[in-house]
């Protein structure tokens, strides 16, 4: 049985960084950019893991669950605020949250 490179794990996760990157940046909608924000998680958690195996390390496997414990967290609130925006002006766009600053 064969492993998978590092080089293409990292290549993975660069790709699942640099799309959820993108959608941050070009998107308005509040719930793309929390979904693209998850891929940037999860990319760093691709990058923890092959990094862990290349180095027969387990305490990256703890990094992964600390960076899963705060995209949930993310996530919830997140959500929250998604909420509060479109009860407030029946719109998710970020552009049109400023109103919410206080």
């Amino acid at each position: 049985m064969t492993s998978i490179p590092l080089s293409h794990v990292l290549a993975l996760a660069l790709a699942l960084f640099a799309i959820g990157a993108v959608g941050v940046m070009t998107r308005r909608n509040l719930l793309v950019v929390l979904m693209s924000i998850e891929l940037m998680l999860n990319g760093a958690n691709v990058a923890f893991l092959g990094f862990a195996r290349w180095h027969g390390d387990s305490l990256a496997h703890a990094a992964v669950f600390i960076v899963m414990a705060v995209a949930a967290a993310e996530v919830s609130v997140g959500l929250a605020l998604a909420m509060a925006l479109f009860r407030h002006g029946r719109t998710v766009d970020v552009d049109r949250a400023t109103r919410l600053k206080g």
